[in-house]
């Protein structure tokens, strides 16, 4: 009697290990209502399904256009790691701005909708690296201009993180950009780099 109860105690720890292992309840974060996972035109079809037209691809990017968060033309960046074909982050890139008052409307606009859905940032980062803060419009899109603006704000959750920064390309390209970072396949792919060295 007691060596099968004892057999009957290791087959049932034995089949809720195996249970364990199958349940991954770690899920990868979204974008749109779709999973970041899957190869770059597994998910380039997905984004086409939701309204994205395709502008290229190059590098293990696509590069698509469309409507987010009420925001026309919007341009979706969708990465992979080079050798690796393995999606991984989302970034859009809001219409560009050429006024602080609209870059800095976009920024809270969605920094609050953000905070809306996700709670509380994790960090948040708002001034000029200047001697001092500059007081009017046009001085504040110079400082943008010199790369001396930083504002961003960053939600880690348990699958990812998001950053919502203002970004420039120079004096006549100043946005609102806002990436979306996968846990799962980030690990794999800083993994895939630990595996290298």
């Amino acid at each position: 009697m007691k060596t099968v109860l004892i057999s009957l105690f290791c087959f049932v720890l034995t089949m809720t290990s195996f249970a364990q292992n199958n349940t991954d309840t770690t899920e990868h974060m979204t974008f749109k209502g779709v999973p970041i996972d899957g190869t770059l035109n597994e998910y380039v079809s997905k984004m086409k399904q939701s309204g994205f037209a395709l502008i290229g691809t190059e590098d293990g990017v696509a590069k698509l256009k469309g409507d987010f968060a009420a925001y026309k033309g919007c341009i979706i960046g969708v990465a992979t790691l080079k050798g690796k074909d393995l999606v991984s982050k989302i970034t859009v890139i809001f219409p560009e701005q050429e006024a602080w008052s609209s870059l800095s409307s976009n920024y809270y606009n969605l920094k609050e909708l953000l905070t809306e859905k996700y709670g509380e940032p994790s960090e948040t980062v708002e001034k000029f690296d200047t001697y001092s803060e500059p007081d009017d419009d046009n001085a504040k899109m110079h400082e943008v201009g010199m790369d001396r603006c930083k504002y961003f704000t960053t939600f880690e959750m348990e699958n990812g993180s998001i950053q919502l920064s203002i970004e420039n390309g120079g004096f006549s390209s100043s946005f609102v950009m806002l990436s979306y970072y996968d846990k799962i396949n980030s690990e794999k792919i800083r993994q895939k780099a630990i595996d290298d060295l």
